[in-house]
């Protein structure tokens, strides 16, 4: 069985979207307060994708 992250962290958005790591931080904490998570709460990789409209399957193969 293989295992999969569930968490997306700023180095993981850096990779993905060439953004600097203090927007990368940004971006997360934009996703945080519109989907009303507190400062400490994790992103999911679903939760990014929805916020950005982009395919999961897709995000998760580029980060494997």
């Amino acid at each position: 069985m293989l295992k999969q992250r569930i968490i997306i962290y700023s180095k993981d958005i850096q990779q993905l979207t060439g953004k600097s790591d203090r927007a990368s931080r940004t971006l997360l904490q934009k996703i945080r307060i519109k989907i009303g998570k507190g400062k400490t709460q994790a992103i999911t990789i679903q939760e990014f994708c929805e916020y950005l409209g982009l395919s999961e399957e897709k995000v998760i193969q580029l980060l494997t």
